[in-house]
């Protein structure tokens, strides 16, 4: 019997998702907050690659954060929770003719979005036939489509797994997913603390990405429980409340946007150890040549030897990263714990709100 009323409220939470996506938002402008909107200017040569998606396409997109990340030509990419396809076409661009993105969502109206301009985005980028590919499905049941475990070098994301009910499904569907040294690359939105019951199941709150979020504590332990054993955070974000309506709901819940990255790398460890490692950026990675930003706390400028924890050095070489550093030294000595952290606070607790203070 519980069994049966979980999977009807489950349900009743994706049809409220598809109906909020499919019908009450035809724009970004119909967003209460800045949840679902990516507040951060990207690098000129995304805006380049922003300035060719179809204007249709770019006017149905709800996302919190820039889910392009480095050195993408020739990969599989999927993109959980697609949308309309704005950014499957930038990465379409972005791995060229060799390379393919999937797209998977489960809302009908975006996805015929996105499939309408299918050719018209192949004939611009120059492509003999379209390298990309949309899917309606469920990211919580990846399991019931025909992706194969492995297939896939980079998994993106964004903005969408806080609408998931079940995210140990989809983190975990992810990792299967995911090749031997391949990364799963995503922006969501989260909480400071677990969302009170009473907020869960608000279809506004739940539609502008709030009462669904995770509490970021939570996230770190169930990205870790699902094989993601180092995560990474690479930017973050306030997220600012403009509806006094929905403020007052909120109480003095906060929230921020978040981009993280994770991997499906072997042989890393809980913390970050000190082994007297380098890695020497070489500058080869297209669109940076300069230096190479891994992580919050983590950047390396290219030509320069930069210490490194274990876990990074393992995750520099045993990625697509591979070819672009030179790595100095193993874990043959162990020299203590490194001196940088590579998940920082969300939400320090000196920064604490009270009811009635901005978001900020």
């Amino acid at each position: 019997m519980n069994d049966n009323r979980e999977s009807a409220t489950h349900s009743a939470v994706h049809s409220e998702v598809k109906r909020y996506y499919g019908e009450t938002l035809a724009s970004t402008d119909d967003l209460k907050t800045t949840a679902c909107c990516t507040a951060a200017a990207p690098p000129d040569y995304v805006q380049q690659l922003l300035a060719g998606v179809h204007t249709e396409v770019s006017a149905r997109y709800y996302g919190c954060g820039l889910v392009v990340p480095e050195a993408l030509e020739g990969l599989r990419v999927l993109d959980l929770g697609c949308g309309a396809g704005r950014d499957v076409y930038v990465l379409s661009r972005l791995v060229g003719p060799s390379g393919k993105v999937v797209g998977v969502d489960m809302t009908a109206g975006q996805l015929e979005v996105a499939e309408r301009h299918r050719a018209w985005h192949a004939d611009a980028y120059g492509y003999d036939e379209s390298n990309v590919e949309f899917i309606e499905g469920n990211i919580e049941k990846l399991d019931d489509t025909d992706l194969q475990a492995g297939a896939f070098d980079l998994i993106v994301s964004n903005c969408v797994i806080n609408l998931a009910v079940d995210k140990r499904a989809v983190l975990r569907s992810a990792f299967r997913l995911l090749s031997p040294g391949g990364e799963m690359y995503f922006s969501d939105i989260y909480a400071d603390r677990r969302i009170p019951a009473e907020m869960l199941h608000d279809p506004v709150l739940h539609g502008e990405c709030l009462s669904g979020a995770m509490y970021w504590d939570d996230f770190l332990c169930l990205a870790m429980e699902c094989g993601f054993t180092d995560p990474r955070l690479v930017e973050h974000e306030p997220v600012d409340i403009t509806d006094p309506a929905i403020e007052d709901l909120l109480g003095e819940v906060r929230f921020r946007s978040a981009t993280c990255r994770l991997f499906r790398t072997d042989e890393l460890e809980s913390g970050q150890e000190n082994y007297g490692q380098t890695a020497n950026y070489l500058g080869s990675i297209v669109n940076h040549p300069v230096s190479l930003r891994l992580d919050s706390q983590q950047s390396f400028a290219a030509g320069q030897q930069t210490p490194v924890s274990g876990n990074t050095a393992q995750i520099l070489g045993s990625t697509r990263f591979s070819d672009h550093f030179q790595l100095i030294g193993d874990r043959t000595e162990h020299l203590g714990a490194f001196s940088a952290k590579s998940m920082p606070e969300l939400f320090p607790v000196s920064s604490q709100r009270s009811k009635g203070d901005s978001c900020c």
